[in-house]
């Protein structure tokens, strides 16, 4: 159905949890999701390793910038969504795996070092609109954001992608301990303990947004012919980045 990527270059931005939050959210309303995690940390592989049986989720680890294609093919005809959850670092992979995507999520902190990691995923976006005239539909999403206090950082960051015409998701992915306890209890967020309290149900409702949103965003570009690397001729990528 569509390839959904999430990328930054810097670690520690929010990228699992928020591929996290959405593969959740997805299986709650009946998808079948496959996760590639292609981060050497494997934080979403472990939380599956310890999660109850999932019957409508897979996740694959250990994937390379050579094999990403051939997975990435196998898995959108047999899946109706496939997220990868890309390393914090500069990659080979970020190429590979933005040449095979329907969209590109950037989850960017309030801060100007999670923005300059962000701003190299968003560079190669506009290197392959520029150079080469594939376009990729991406967004940014606000995370972990103190849903309490807008700082000045947050503010910074958000003037900066309004100048450059970058789309941003309207709903930020707050900072909330049912979101790190997930992870913590290898539990979807409407597994977890508790979950019924004031701060759990602002949670899913956070959730709840933030899938609503990219299911829009993703539905939206539907029409268009599918991202294949294999039409855009996926080795010029790889020495762009």
């Amino acid at each position: 159905m569509a390839v959904i990527t999430f990328a930054n270059t810097k670690g520690g931005a929010g990228k699992t949890t928020a591929a996290l939050l959405l593969t959740t959210e997805l299986l709650h309303r009946n998808y079948r999701v496959c996760v590639i995690d292609a981060d050497p940390q494997r934080w979403f592989s472990k939380w599956y390793e310890g999660a109850a049986l999932m019957p409508r989720l897979t996740v694959e680890t250990y994937v390379s910038a050579p094999t990403i294609q051939k997975t990435v093919h196998e898995r959108r005809s047999q899946w109706d969504f496939v997220i990868v959850d890309l390393p914090g670092i500069q990659s080979p992979l970020l190429a590979s795996a933005v040449g095979l995507s329907d969209h590109v999520i950037v989850p960017i902190q309030g801060s100007s070092m999670d923005a300059q990691g962000g701003a190299q995923v968003l560079d190669l976006l506009r290197y392959l609109d520029r150079k080469a005239g594939i376009r990729i539909p991406h967004s940014v999403v606000l995370s972990r954001v103190n849903p309490a206090i807008t700082t000045r950082s947050m503010q910074a960051v958000k003037r900066l992608l309004s100048e450059q015409e970058i789309h941003v998701l309207d709903t930020p992915i707050a900072e909330r301990a049912a979101f790190r306890e997930m992870f913590d209890m290898n539990r979807p967020l409407r597994k977890l303990e508790g979950v019924q309290t004031s701060g759990g149900e602002k949670a899913i409702t956070n959730a709840e947004a933030f899938a609503n949103e990219i299911l829009a965003v993703v539905r939206t570009g539907a029409a268009k012919p599918p991202a294949y690397a294999a039409t855009r001729g996926l080795p010029v990528y790889e020495t762009a980045a």
